[in-house]
């Protein structure tokens, strides 16, 4: 059991919650007991080390019996251990260190999606992990990101995710006009998530979202560029019947992601 929160090996496994280290080794934290239950049914090829406590393993014995199915060794911790490795106060016993696994944009692209969506500058952890989950919720195929989008293995994108991260195509590091230019190839339309866009049930009832799509939204602060928004086939909006002044992005694209998923199906 490792008990000493000093050492170098947990200090090693607390630095990937910081970019730098992540860039350089090529791996990342995961963190409670959904995400490493999500990575072992999944991608139980990616995991390089999975610690737990005692009472977690108890806990969740299925979480344990799946690790020795796939062939991964768990390595018991204390609770401060545990601590001393996770970026979250609460990582409910278990956090493991994952390889990266990017997909390229072309192949997104070249597997012939329906539904994919692209996050332009979207600087928020929590909504970019949030929206990864909703495409998955939604059935989507792929999730994009573009520009400055935040890291994708950012702890908290994966916590967001709650696992969705090991369920579909997470491409990074994209250039937006070359992912619309392989979306329209790949027969996609473009529809830009924007504030001053035509009525989002309209655009249902119009027949809109029968068509393959790829959503795009953009920064939580600023939106859409002109040009970025220019360079989509058209521009939706939720529409806003009550009081409040704006919505969440990750809320705002869940509806989108929804209406077209609702549409795909009827």
């Amino acid at each position: 059991m490792l008990e000493n929160p000093r050492s170098p090996r947990v200090r090693a496994v607390a630095k990937l919650a910081k970019k730098p280290a992540r860039q350089e080794s090529g791996l990342f934290l995961l963190e409670g007991p959904q995400a490493v239950a999500e990575a072992l049914t999944y991608r139980p090829q990616l995991l390089v080390e999975l610690y737990a406590t005692p009472t977690a393993l108890e806990r969740y014995t299925d979480i344990g019996q799946t690790a020795v199915d796939a062939g991964v060794d768990v390595e018991f911790v204390t609770e401060e251990v545990l601590d001393s490795m996770a970026d979250t106060v609460t990582p409910q016993g278990f956090v493991a260190v994952c390889h990266q696994f990017p997909t390229a944009a072309k192949d997104v692209f070249a597997a012939g999606p329906r539904l994919v969506a692209i996050l332009e500058e979207v600087r928020d952890p929590g909504n970019a992990g949030t929206i990864i989950r909703a495409a998955d919720a939604a059935g989507a195929d792929a999730v994009v990101f573009s520009g400055r989008t935040v890291d994708l293995y950012n702890p908290k994108v994966v916590r967001s995710s709650t696992g969705s991260i090991f369920h579909l195509p997470v491409a990074v590091g994209a250039n937006l006009e070359d992912v619309l230019q392989r979306a329209r190839a790949a027969g996609l339309q473009v529809l830009a998530a924007d504030i001053d866009g035509e009525d989002l049930l309209e655009a249902r009832t119009a027949g809109v979202l029968d068509a393959p799509t790829a959503w795009l939204f953009g920064n939580e602060a600023r939106g859409l560029s002109d040009e970025h928004r220019d360079a989509a086939d058209r521009a939706v909006t939720v529409p806003i019947y009550g009081h409040a002044e704006s919505m969440n992005l990750a809320t705002a694209a869940s509806v989108c992601l929804y209406e077209s998923a609702f549409a795909h199906r009827s």
